[in-house]
Protein backbone atom coordinates (compact mmCIF):
# COMPACT_ATOMS: atom_id res chain seq x y z
CA UNK A 1 0.00 0.00 0.00
CA UNK A 2 1.28 3.48 -0.80
CA UNK A 3 0.35 7.15 -0.37
CA UNK A 4 -0.10 10.09 -2.73
CA UNK A 5 -0.74 13.81 -2.64
CA UNK A 6 -3.71 15.29 -4.49
CA UNK A 7 -3.04 19.00 -4.96
CA UNK A 8 -6.11 21.18 -5.58
CA UNK A 9 -6.44 23.86 -8.21
CA UNK A 10 -8.11 27.22 -8.53
CA UNK A 11 -11.66 27.26 -7.19
CA UNK A 12 -10.85 25.61 -3.85
CA UNK A 13 -9.68 28.87 -2.27
CA UNK A 14 -11.54 30.78 0.45
CA UNK A 15 -10.62 34.16 1.97
CA UNK A 16 -7.67 34.02 4.40
CA UNK A 17 -6.98 30.32 3.83
CA UNK A 18 -3.22 30.94 4.03
CA UNK A 19 -3.78 32.43 7.48
CA UNK A 20 -5.40 29.19 8.61
CA UNK A 21 -2.46 26.98 7.68
CA UNK A 22 -0.69 24.98 10.36
CA UNK A 23 1.74 26.96 12.51
CA UNK A 24 4.37 24.30 11.85
CA UNK A 25 7.83 25.90 11.46
CA UNK A 26 8.31 24.39 8.01
CA UNK A 27 5.08 26.02 6.86
CA UNK A 28 6.33 29.37 8.12
CA UNK A 29 9.71 28.80 6.46
CA UNK A 30 7.99 28.06 3.13
CA UNK A 31 5.83 31.17 3.37
CA UNK A 32 8.96 33.24 4.03
CA UNK A 33 10.70 31.60 1.07
CA UNK A 34 7.76 32.40 -1.18
CA UNK A 35 7.70 36.01 0.02
CA UNK A 36 11.38 36.41 -0.78
CA UNK A 37 11.02 34.82 -4.23
CA UNK A 38 7.98 36.91 -5.15
CA UNK A 39 9.14 40.10 -3.49
CA UNK A 40 5.81 40.49 -1.71
CA UNK A 41 4.15 39.57 1.58
CA UNK A 42 2.25 36.37 0.78
CA UNK A 43 -0.18 37.07 3.61
CA UNK A 44 -1.70 39.72 1.33
CA UNK A 45 -2.52 37.21 -1.42
CA UNK A 46 -5.55 35.58 0.20
CA UNK A 47 -7.78 38.45 1.25
CA UNK A 48 -11.23 38.46 -0.31
CA UNK A 49 -10.23 41.35 -2.55
CA UNK A 50 -6.89 39.82 -3.53
CA UNK A 51 -8.55 36.52 -4.48
CA UNK A 52 -10.44 38.30 -7.24
CA UNK A 53 -7.12 38.09 -9.08
CA UNK A 54 -6.38 34.85 -10.93
CA UNK A 55 -2.67 35.39 -10.35
CA UNK A 56 -3.09 35.74 -6.58
CA UNK A 57 -5.34 32.69 -6.37
CA UNK A 58 -2.94 30.47 -8.27
CA UNK A 59 0.11 31.66 -6.33
CA UNK A 60 -1.57 31.23 -2.95
CA UNK A 61 -2.83 27.74 -3.85
CA UNK A 62 0.71 26.74 -4.90
CA UNK A 63 2.25 28.16 -1.72
CA UNK A 64 -0.27 26.43 0.56
CA UNK A 65 0.16 23.06 -1.12
CA UNK A 66 3.96 23.09 -1.07
CA UNK A 67 4.10 24.40 2.51
CA UNK A 68 1.92 21.65 3.94
CA UNK A 69 3.53 18.90 1.84
CA UNK A 70 6.95 19.98 3.10
CA UNK A 71 5.76 20.00 6.71
CA UNK A 72 4.32 16.51 6.29
CA UNK A 73 7.60 15.29 4.80
CA UNK A 74 9.55 16.84 7.68
CA UNK A 75 7.39 14.92 10.14
CA UNK A 76 8.01 11.62 8.35
CA UNK A 77 5.28 11.41 5.73
CA UNK A 78 6.39 9.29 2.79
CA UNK A 79 4.50 9.51 -0.48
CA UNK A 80 5.10 7.55 -3.63
CA UNK A 81 3.20 9.76 -6.05
CA UNK A 82 1.51 13.10 -6.59
CA UNK A 83 -1.10 14.55 -8.90
CA UNK A 84 -2.44 18.07 -9.13
CA UNK A 85 -5.65 19.43 -10.57
CA UNK A 86 -4.97 22.29 -12.99
CA UNK A 87 -2.47 24.68 -11.37
CA UNK A 88 -2.06 22.04 -8.65
CA UNK A 89 0.16 20.23 -11.15
CA UNK A 90 2.92 22.74 -10.34
CA UNK A 91 2.77 21.80 -6.65
CA UNK A 92 2.83 18.14 -7.67
CA UNK A 93 5.94 18.76 -9.77
CA UNK A 94 7.64 20.44 -6.79
CA UNK A 95 6.62 17.60 -4.44
CA UNK A 96 8.02 15.04 -6.88
CA UNK A 97 11.34 16.86 -7.13
CA UNK A 98 10.88 17.71 -10.81
CA UNK A 99 10.73 21.49 -10.35
CA UNK A 100 12.21 23.90 -7.84
CA UNK A 101 9.82 25.91 -5.67
CA UNK A 102 11.18 29.30 -6.73
CA UNK A 103 10.87 28.33 -10.40
CA UNK A 104 7.32 27.10 -9.82
CA UNK A 105 6.39 30.42 -8.23
CA UNK A 106 7.81 32.38 -11.17
CA UNK A 107 5.99 30.21 -13.70
CA UNK A 108 2.66 30.28 -11.90
CA UNK A 109 2.91 34.06 -11.62
CA UNK A 110 3.31 34.23 -15.41
CA UNK A 111 0.49 31.73 -15.90
CA UNK A 112 -1.93 33.67 -13.71
CA UNK A 113 -1.02 37.06 -15.19
CA UNK A 114 -1.43 35.79 -18.75
CA UNK A 115 -4.82 34.25 -17.95
CA UNK A 116 -5.99 37.50 -16.35
CA UNK A 117 -4.84 39.65 -19.24
CA UNK A 118 -6.27 37.34 -21.90
CA UNK A 119 -9.73 37.20 -20.32
CA UNK A 120 -10.24 39.96 -17.74
CA UNK A 121 -14.02 39.54 -17.76
CA UNK A 122 -16.90 37.80 -19.49
CA UNK A 123 -15.66 34.23 -19.04
CA UNK A 124 -15.59 31.53 -16.39
CA UNK A 125 -16.36 27.94 -15.46
CA UNK A 126 -19.46 26.00 -14.44
CA UNK A 127 -19.66 22.66 -12.61
CA UNK A 128 -22.40 20.14 -13.44
CA UNK A 129 -23.27 17.25 -11.13
CA UNK A 130 -25.57 14.40 -12.08
CA UNK A 131 -24.75 14.39 -15.79
CA UNK A 132 -22.04 12.38 -17.53
CA UNK A 133 -19.58 13.56 -20.17
CA UNK A 134 -21.80 12.48 -23.07
CA UNK A 135 -24.80 14.33 -21.68
CA UNK A 136 -22.79 17.48 -21.05
CA UNK A 137 -21.29 17.31 -24.54
CA UNK A 138 -24.82 17.17 -25.98
CA UNK A 139 -25.77 20.28 -24.00
CA UNK A 140 -22.71 22.16 -25.25
CA UNK A 141 -23.52 21.17 -28.83
CA UNK A 142 -27.04 22.49 -28.38
CA UNK A 143 -25.68 25.77 -27.00
CA UNK A 144 -23.32 26.16 -29.93
CA UNK A 145 -20.08 24.49 -28.92
CA UNK A 146 -16.85 26.10 -30.06
CA UNK A 147 -18.77 28.70 -32.07
CA UNK A 148 -20.36 29.85 -28.80
CA UNK A 149 -17.00 29.55 -27.00
CA UNK A 150 -17.92 26.77 -24.56
CA UNK A 151 -15.91 23.61 -23.91
CA UNK A 152 -15.64 20.64 -21.57
CA UNK A 153 -12.79 21.50 -19.19
CA UNK A 154 -12.68 18.95 -16.36
CA UNK A 155 -13.99 15.42 -15.90
CA UNK A 156 -13.72 15.18 -12.13
CA UNK A 157 -15.95 12.14 -11.68
CA UNK A 158 -18.19 10.02 -13.93
CA UNK A 159 -21.08 12.40 -13.25
CA UNK A 160 -19.23 15.59 -12.33
CA UNK A 161 -18.12 17.61 -15.34
CA UNK A 162 -16.86 21.20 -15.50
CA UNK A 163 -17.14 23.41 -18.57
CA UNK A 164 -15.36 26.64 -19.54
CA UNK A 165 -16.39 29.45 -21.77
CA UNK A 166 -18.07 32.78 -22.37
CA UNK A 167 -20.74 33.95 -19.93
CA UNK A 168 -23.74 33.83 -22.33
CA UNK A 169 -22.94 30.25 -23.34
CA UNK A 170 -22.38 29.22 -19.71
CA UNK A 171 -25.74 30.70 -18.69
CA UNK A 172 -27.51 28.87 -21.51
CA UNK A 173 -25.78 25.59 -20.62
CA UNK A 174 -26.77 25.91 -16.97
CA UNK A 175 -30.41 26.40 -17.93
CA UNK A 176 -30.38 23.37 -20.24
CA UNK A 177 -28.56 21.22 -17.67
CA UNK A 178 -31.19 21.93 -15.03
CA UNK A 179 -33.94 21.11 -17.51
CA UNK A 180 -32.22 17.80 -18.25
CA UNK A 181 -31.96 16.73 -14.62
CA UNK A 182 -28.62 17.98 -13.35
CA UNK A 183 -28.43 17.83 -9.55
CA UNK A 184 -26.19 20.90 -9.58
CA UNK A 185 -25.18 23.53 -12.11
CA UNK A 186 -23.24 26.40 -10.60
CA UNK A 187 -20.49 28.87 -11.35
CA UNK A 188 -17.06 28.25 -9.88
CA UNK A 189 -14.80 30.89 -8.34
CA UNK A 190 -12.76 31.04 -11.54
CA UNK A 191 -12.82 34.06 -13.86
CA UNK A 192 -11.13 32.52 -16.92
CA UNK A 193 -12.04 29.80 -19.45
CA UNK A 194 -9.44 27.37 -18.11
CA UNK A 195 -8.63 24.09 -19.85
CA UNK A 196 -9.93 25.13 -23.22
CA UNK A 197 -8.38 26.11 -26.56
CA UNK A 198 -9.07 29.74 -25.63
CA UNK A 199 -5.94 29.62 -23.47
CA UNK A 200 -3.51 28.45 -26.15
CA UNK A 201 -1.65 31.75 -25.97
CA UNK A 202 -1.00 31.13 -22.27
CA UNK A 203 0.61 27.78 -23.13
CA UNK A 204 2.80 29.53 -25.68
CA UNK A 205 3.91 32.11 -23.10
CA UNK A 206 4.70 29.36 -20.58
CA UNK A 207 6.71 27.46 -23.17
CA UNK A 208 8.84 30.53 -23.78
CA UNK A 209 9.34 31.09 -20.04
CA UNK A 210 10.33 27.48 -19.44
CA UNK A 211 13.20 27.50 -21.92
CA UNK A 212 15.54 28.70 -19.15
CA UNK A 213 14.00 26.66 -16.31
CA UNK A 214 15.73 23.48 -15.19
CA UNK A 215 13.54 20.42 -14.75
CA UNK A 216 14.60 17.15 -13.12
CA UNK A 217 13.62 13.50 -13.32
CA UNK A 218 10.75 13.01 -10.86
CA UNK A 219 11.81 11.20 -7.70
CA UNK A 220 8.22 10.14 -7.02
CA UNK A 221 5.54 9.25 -9.56
CA UNK A 222 4.11 12.33 -11.26
CA UNK A 223 0.64 11.71 -12.69
CA UNK A 224 -0.48 14.07 -15.43
CA UNK A 225 -4.00 15.42 -15.06
CA UNK A 226 -4.01 16.06 -18.81
CA UNK A 227 -3.06 12.56 -19.95
CA UNK A 228 -3.97 10.53 -16.84
CA UNK A 229 -0.62 8.79 -17.15
CA UNK A 230 2.58 8.59 -15.11
CA UNK A 231 5.29 10.88 -16.48
CA UNK A 232 8.78 9.69 -15.61
CA UNK A 233 11.08 12.20 -17.30
CA UNK A 234 11.90 15.88 -16.90
CA UNK A 235 10.94 16.82 -20.45
CA UNK A 236 7.57 15.17 -20.04
CA UNK A 237 6.81 17.14 -16.87
CA UNK A 238 7.80 20.36 -18.62
CA UNK A 239 5.47 19.63 -21.54
CA UNK A 240 2.64 18.71 -19.18
CA UNK A 241 2.88 21.98 -17.26
CA UNK A 242 2.92 23.93 -20.51
CA UNK A 243 -0.11 22.25 -22.04
CA UNK A 244 -2.42 21.55 -19.12
CA UNK A 245 -3.91 25.06 -19.15
CA UNK A 246 -5.43 24.53 -22.63
CA UNK A 247 -6.37 20.84 -22.32
CA UNK A 248 -9.14 18.91 -20.58
CA UNK A 249 -8.39 17.76 -17.02
CA UNK A 250 -9.05 14.02 -16.76
CA UNK A 251 -9.03 14.06 -12.98
CA UNK A 252 -11.07 10.92 -12.31
CA UNK A 253 -8.86 8.92 -14.63
CA UNK A 254 -5.74 10.34 -12.96
CA UNK A 255 -6.85 9.23 -9.49
CA UNK A 256 -7.85 5.86 -10.95
CA UNK A 257 -4.28 5.46 -12.22
CA UNK A 258 -2.96 6.14 -8.70
CA UNK A 259 -5.36 3.59 -7.23
CA UNK A 260 -4.38 0.99 -9.80
CA UNK A 261 -0.73 1.60 -8.86
CA UNK A 262 -1.55 0.64 -5.28
CA UNK A 263 -2.24 3.99 -3.63
CA UNK A 264 -4.69 3.55 -0.77
CA UNK A 265 -3.90 6.68 1.25
CA UNK A 266 -4.56 10.10 -0.27
CA UNK A 267 -3.73 13.46 1.27
CA UNK A 268 -5.18 16.67 -0.12
CA UNK A 269 -3.04 19.67 0.88
CA UNK A 270 -4.94 22.94 1.38
CA UNK A 271 -7.10 24.55 0.30
CA UNK A 272 -10.34 22.61 0.23
CA UNK A 273 -11.79 19.15 0.54
CA UNK A 274 -13.19 18.50 -2.94
CA UNK A 275 -10.46 16.10 -4.07
CA UNK A 276 -10.71 14.18 -0.79
CA UNK A 277 -14.42 13.68 -1.31
CA UNK A 278 -14.03 12.65 -4.93
CA UNK A 279 -11.34 10.09 -4.08
CA UNK A 280 -13.34 8.63 -1.22
CA UNK A 281 -16.49 8.35 -3.33
CA UNK A 282 -14.64 6.72 -6.21
CA UNK A 283 -12.59 4.32 -4.06
CA UNK A 284 -14.31 3.47 -0.75
CA UNK A 285 -11.51 1.05 0.23
CA UNK A 286 -8.97 3.88 0.21
CA UNK A 287 -8.59 6.57 2.84
CA UNK A 288 -8.47 10.24 1.92
CA UNK A 289 -7.67 13.11 4.29
CA UNK A 290 -8.04 16.83 3.71
CA UNK A 291 -5.02 18.37 5.38
CA UNK A 292 -6.77 21.64 6.20
CA UNK A 293 -8.94 19.76 8.73
CA UNK A 294 -6.31 17.61 10.45
CA UNK A 295 -3.08 18.42 12.36
CA UNK A 296 0.15 17.62 10.51
CA UNK A 297 1.33 14.97 12.98
CA UNK A 298 -2.09 13.29 13.00
CA UNK A 299 -1.95 12.87 9.22
CA UNK A 300 1.51 11.32 9.42
CA UNK A 301 0.39 8.94 12.17
CA UNK A 302 -2.68 7.93 10.16
CA UNK A 303 -0.50 7.27 7.12
CA UNK A 304 1.92 5.15 9.14
CA UNK A 305 -0.94 3.08 10.57
CA UNK A 306 -2.29 2.54 7.07
CA UNK A 307 0.95 1.33 5.52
Amino acid sequence: MSAAYLFPGQGAQTPLFLHRLSEHPVVKQTLDEAAEALGTDVSTLDTAQALLSTKNVQLSVLVAGVAVARALSYEGMQVDAAAGLSVGAFAAAVACGALGFADALALVKIRGECMEHAYPKGYGMVAFAGLDERQVAAILERVGGADAQIYIANINAPTQVVVSGADPALDAAMKLARERGARRAERLAVNTPSHSPLLRTVSERLAAAMRTVEFHTPQALYVSNRRARVIRDAAGVREDLILNVENVVHWHDSVTVLYELGVRFFVEPPPGQVLTRLAQEAFPLARAIAAEDVPIRSIVQAAQRSM
